[in-house]
């Protein structure tokens, strides 16, 4: 079965991109196409741990002034997600490569070795490990206690609903 999902970031440097998955998640690169400039990557194909994952240059050029990296849009709310077998040594190898911690990898109430980091480019990673199965119980009482200190930290700061 072929994948039905595949992320397409846009990177202020995709070439550097490229280069920074393949140090901090062993991407392998499937297919490279230069832009007409001759400069810029028009569109890579990288594989991570089986899964696919497309990016490109900004090309602002092309969309009438608008740009699309995470840094011209103000951040990015998207977290891409791996799931591995030891989250320490990816964790390792992807900080060792540049990433920074978001929050750091630890085990969490649901089961998981898990932690974010954000990538050079603006784009955030979690890698995560599972370590036991939770009973739904337990997953119930630790979310309810990790909302709690959530919920006690951000007094004061609701969420804004868009209409």
């Amino acid at each position: 079965m072929t994948q039905s999902l595949t992320p397409y970031l846009v990177s202020p440097s995709a070439a550097a991109s490229v280069e920074f998955y393949k140090n901090a998640f062993g991407a392998e690169e499937l297919d490279r196409h230069l832009a007409p400039d001759g400069r810029r990557l028009m569109h890579v194909h990288l594989r991570i741990l089986g899964s696919d994952l497309m990016l490109s240059d900004d090309f602002c050029d092309q969309t009438g002034g608008r740009c699309e990296t995470p840094a011209a849009l103000g951040g990015n709310p998207v977290t891409l997600h791996l799931q591995v077998e030891d989250a320490d040594a990816a964790w390792n190898q992807a900080v060792s490569a540049g990433a920074k911690v978001l929050t750091p990898l630890m085990d969490q109430f649901w089961g998981d070795r898990y932690g974010q980091l954000i990538d050079p480019f603006g784009y955030k990673w979690a890698i995560a490990q599972t370590k036991r199965t939770v009973s739904l119980e337990e997953l119930a009482e630790g979310a309810k206690e990790s909302f709690g200190r959530a919920t006690e930290k951000s007094k004061g700061h609701e969420p804004q609903l868009v209409p």
